[in-house]
């Protein structure tokens, strides 16, 4: 028995001895139009898909993650989304220059909603867009707000963060959650 409780206090902060986010995979309407968005708009490219898949579908790699777009086949049940809610679910990229990001979607004309998030004198801009499907797309500098966790432990730069350095703290302080729209 006590073997087990040393064990499980051993995986507290990863129980599942996870290392990373592998990819993101989404419904969509034309495989087609998808790659080209991810391509041409995220900087994503294609990559092999293992050949056993017998659903139509493509694999797209970049910035350490690869998105899977699996084509809907039911189309009528997918979601079309025409506002651009940024308390929608989304997928997050950190970019090195708004300013650029903004000027680029202006000359794709991709509507986009800017949001901003203070806290503690730390301001982070954030810019919201859909892909072709709707799915959320979210673009920001949120490098510059820490990660504080809700209990004990470091305040560590989220560019910083390597999920084997974060260990369940043990109870100690409560500090305030910082709250990511």
């Amino acid at each position: 028995m006590s073997s087990y409780l040393g064990k499980m206090k051993e995986n507290a902060g990863n129980p599942l001895h996870l290392t990373s986010l592998n990819h993101v995979s989404l419904l969509c309407r034309s495989i087609e139009e998808s790659m080209n968005f991810y391509q041409r708009v995220l900087g994503f490219f294609p990559i092999r898909r293992p050949e056993s898949l017998n659903f139509e579908g493509a694999w797209l790699f970049g910035h350490g993650i690869g998105i899977h777009l699996l084509r809907a086949l039911e189309l009528e049940k997918l979601p079309k989304k025409n506002e651009i809610n940024p308390k929608d679910n989304h997928i997050s990229f950190q970019c090195e220059s708004m300013g650029a990001v903004e000027k680029k979607l202006d000359e794709m004309e991709i509507d986009y909603v800017r949001s901003k998030v203070e806290e503690g004198g730390i301001q982070v801009d954030q810019l919201f867009f859909h892909d072709p499907d709707g799915f959320m797309i979210e673009i920001c500098n949120c490098d510059s707000l820490p990660i504080v966790p809700l209990v004990g432990g470091m305040v560590r730069s989220c560019s910083r963060v390597k999920l084997h350095q974060m260990v369940q703290p043990q109870p100690q302080i409560q500090i305030n959650q910082v709250v990511h729209p």
